[in-house]
């Protein structure tokens, strides 16, 4: 057995090199070049080398056998079954969106005599973004505001006189509405004034500054927008779900976002479920709110959602290469029973019945109990009732 060994370790350590050196970086040069003949060729060259290779292995295999006395007996792997948690996601891709995401557009016409704010700038809501000449209303306020304050006070003096039973009823109903027809103006006044300054809509970023200053703008339709604001604090992907999981996806289920442009992960969850099936792909929508602590996170950038729909504590998980299915349809499995002291036990076919696969990983609902041991590696050349050769136990 020690002479079979070294010459593994020999046969292995010769494999190393002589394919180590600079074969990877041949490889690279080859698919490089992009010559389609060359890379056939050194795909042959290698095929050629992995059977050699293969057939190697099974010569070294079969001393090995022969030298522990089980040369007859298939080498297998096993697995032994124990219950887990299991938490099963369905994976689907969706897109950034925020419902603050505007174009701010001019409520009156006129030439614009400063832009307050550069592209980037976070602002307030009701931050003054651009001014627009208002052709003087500025000053007409001015005046105005100076007749409100001399009608105010000719309305006080007189007031207080009437309250002292002092002048004419009529000078002080004159002197009150006087007052209150200049203030109604300044008031009208003021309201067009602020038609003439742009402000934010909500607080956010300025996406966009459309117009320059000094450019005349108008209220209207497409192309009169002045600048875009974004809020990237108060974003959720919404995604399409498949009628399928109407009982299984809802709200508050735990969902991984992952970002493949970014390369950036998040825990979030399902905030909203859409009440209406859409009858072209039979799905419905969610929405998952976006936490973007580091402000990569943009507008109608693509994610890729896995939202939980199902988990079972004490799930039995064995791995989907081990199943094979029958003519009939059915799926089996091999497992290994009496297992003696030197890993000599005997293959039992069992039918099973499957749950939800996760990954490479597949639940067994029935056919498996916990703590029994299941066929991995060799479980395609063993027979029901063979005897067989246990190498990890």
């Amino acid at each position: 057995m020690r002479k079979i060994n070294h010459i593994l370790t020999l046969f292995i350590t010769a494999t190393i090199v002589a394919c180590g050196g600079n074969e990877s970086s041949s490889i690279k040069d080859i698919v490089a070049g992009g010559d389609i003949e060359s890379i056939q060729e050194k795909k042959k060259e290698l095929s050629a080398q992995l059977r050699q290779v293969e057939g190697d292995i099974a010569l070294l295999d079969s001393a090995i056998r022969a030298s522990s006395g089980d040369e007859n007996l298939p080498l297998i792997t096993a697995l032994k079954v124990e219950e887990q948690k299991f938490v099963h996601f369905v994976e689907l891709q969706g897109d950034v969106t925020t419902r603050q995401n505007v174009l701010v557009y001019p409520e009156v016409a006129g030439t614009m005599t400063k832009v307050h704010v550069t592209e980037g700038d976070r602002v307030k809501k009701g931050q003054l973004l651009a001014s627009i000449d208002n052709g003087g209303l500025d000053n007409q306020l001015i005046q105005m505001k100076s007749q409100l304050s001399l009608a105010e006070t000719t309305y006080e003096r007189q007031k207080r006189l009437w309250e002292q039973e002092i002048g004419s009823e009529i000078q002080y109903l004159q002197a009150k509405t006087n007052y209150e027809s200049q203030k109604a103006a300044v008031d009208q006044i003021e309201s067009q004034l602020n038609k003439y300054s742009i402000r934010a809509p909500f607080a956010g970023i300025v996406d966009d500054v459309v117009k320059d200053q000094g450019t005349v703008v108008s209220p209207g339709g497409p192309g009169s927008e002045v600048f875009r604001v974004i809020n990237l604090s108060n974003m959720y992907i919404e995604t399409a779900v498949p009628e399928s999981y109407i009982t299984s996806v809802t709200k508050g289920k735990q969902v991984k976002v992952f970002f493949p442009i970014l390369n950036e992960s998040m825990e979030s969850y399902i905030k909203e479920t859409g009440n209406f099936i859409n009858p072209n792909n039979r799905s419905f929508t969610v929405e998952i709110p976006v936490t973007n602590k580091s402000g990569n996170v943009k507008p109608n950038l693509t994610a890729r959602v896995h939202i939980n729909d199902y988990e079972k504590e004490g799930a039995l998980l064995i791995p989907q290469s081990a199943i094979s299915e029958n003519s009939e349809g059915e799926q089996y499995a091999y497992m290994v029973t009496n297992i003696s002291k030197d890993n000599v036990a005997f293959a039992k076919k069992t039918i099973i019945t499957t749950g939800k696969t996760q990954g490479d990983v597949i639940e067994v609902l029935s056919g498996i109990q916990n703590g029994q041991s299941i066929i991995i590696e060799g479980a395609r050349s063993v027979k029901d009732g063979q005897e067989v050769k246990i190498l990890n136990y």
